[in-house]
């Protein structure tokens, strides 16, 4: 597993109740320079992890760039849904 996925899942499942129901996957993106990280969460936990305004998807989305720009890396695209 990529050192990207397993970061978003560590923020993930910190931010939830249901851990264990928390699913990050990384998916082929059309652009080589582009990752798409999925990341499925229970549906009681999907506002914990979206927050206010996308406010904390945002903080996610800006932790894991950050991360991958330090080790020169891609471009990442997080999806969050629930199921």
């Amino acid at each position: 597993m990529n050192d990207l996925v397993k970061l978003t899942e560590e923020i993930v499942k910190s931010l939830v109740v249901d851990a264990d129901g928390v699913s990050v996957k990384e998916f082929p993106s059309e652009d080589e320079k582009t990752m798409l990280i999925q990341v499925m969460v229970n549906e009681d936990d999907i506002g914990r992890v979206i927050g206010k305004d996308g406010k904390t998807a945002n903080a996610i989305r800006t932790l894991v760039q950050a991360s991958s720009a330090l080790n020169g890396n891609k471009y990442v695209k997080i999806n969050i849904d629930k199921f």
